[in-house]
């Protein structure tokens, strides 16, 4: 399979990204180092799935809690290994159908931006998977603050399509240790999850955190973000701040012990929301949701 590395330049910034892998992006290089965490790399995903750089995680983000599955009025089942479904430590159904996909086609490219599109209903068995037929589109954005990313889902039929997507960017700062970097978060609402990551349907209020992460290992899930929601990253006098510009309406934090780095998860809806129909919001028209990742090369220590 032939690899198609599209690289967008603003400023001080590159990105790169590849459509013919899933149109996940593997970089975003400012500074003279990459902030953009690449765990097994793009053989890794293409291979097996496993999440790196900035993927999308589509029909759903996150895990849902077993293989069958109500939504839009339609019962669907799943299988394990059929129409693109992978299972966690837990054998459940994780991150979508979309993981690598090769059929991403590019509509536009130009200096810093980079536009695509995936028919969904192509794979007949990735739809008996999900099985509400839609297109969707990715433009990418970068200019000299940062990267820009905006999901357009649009159905192409009369059947509603429930929306669950989200993405997994990974974060790093080279060369900082990982017990100096300082994560910033507004206060929010923490939805319980249980030993599975499964919401529990208890909520928490969260107060704001702005403190180093030391030795943590984070895996939490948030909603009620406030009117502009952001998050951060920062330590050596760089910050990575994630901000939800549309659609977006949950968070999770991801930052696992023993790897330098922390995923700040944007979600169209909790966690297992095909299952529980909680947050879950089905569109006969186009559904956008934007997320922006703004990069400081000179922030505050």
């Amino acid at each position: 399979m032939s690899v198609d590395v599209i690289t967008l330049r603003a400023g001080a910034l590159t990105s790169r990204w590849v459509p013919s892998v899933g149109m996940v992006g593997v970089s975003l290089f400012g500074g003279g180092r990459e902030h953009v965490g690449q765990l097994g790399g793009l053989e890794a995903y293409r291979g097996r799935g496993s999440t790196f750089g900035i993927p999308l995680l589509h029909p759903w983000a996150n895990r849902l809690g077993g293989f069958a599955y109500r939504a839009a009025g339609v019962d669907v089942t799943l299988a394990a290994g059929a129409g693109g479904v992978r299972t966690e430590e837990h054998g459940l159904p994780i991150h979508g159908l979309v993981a690598a996909d090769p059929g991403w086609s590019v509509r536009e490219v130009g200096a810093a931006t980079l536009s695509a599109e995936l028919d969904f209903g192509a794979d007949a068995e990735r739809s008996a998977a999900f099985p509400f037929p839609h297109r969707l589109a990715m433009d990418v954005a970068l200019t000299p603050e940062g990267l820009t990313v905006a999901t357009t889902l649009t159905p192409t039929s009369d059947r509603p399509v429930p929306v669950a997507f989200g993405f997994h960017p990974y974060l790093t700062l080279p060369r900082v240790p990982r017990a100096d970097w300082r994560l910033r978060l507004p206060a929010v609402t923490r939805l319980d999850l249980d030993d599975r990551g499964l919401p529990t349907g208890q909520r928490t209020p969260v107060a704001a955190r702005d403190a180093p992460l030391g030795t943590a290992a984070l895996d939490d899930h948030f909603t009620d973000l406030g009117p502009d929601p952001a998050f951060t990253l920062s330590g050596g006098g760089r910050a990575l701040t994630v901000r939800f510009l549309e659609g977006y309406t949950h968070l999770q934090v991801f930052a696992p012990t023993g790897k330098d780095v922390v995923a700040l998860e944007p979600m169209t809806a909790p966690t297992d929301a095909l299952r529980s129909g909680e947050g879950l919001r089905c569109v006969t028209e186009s559904f956008r949701a934007v997320f922006a990742i703004e990069l400081d090369l000179d922030a505050a220590p």
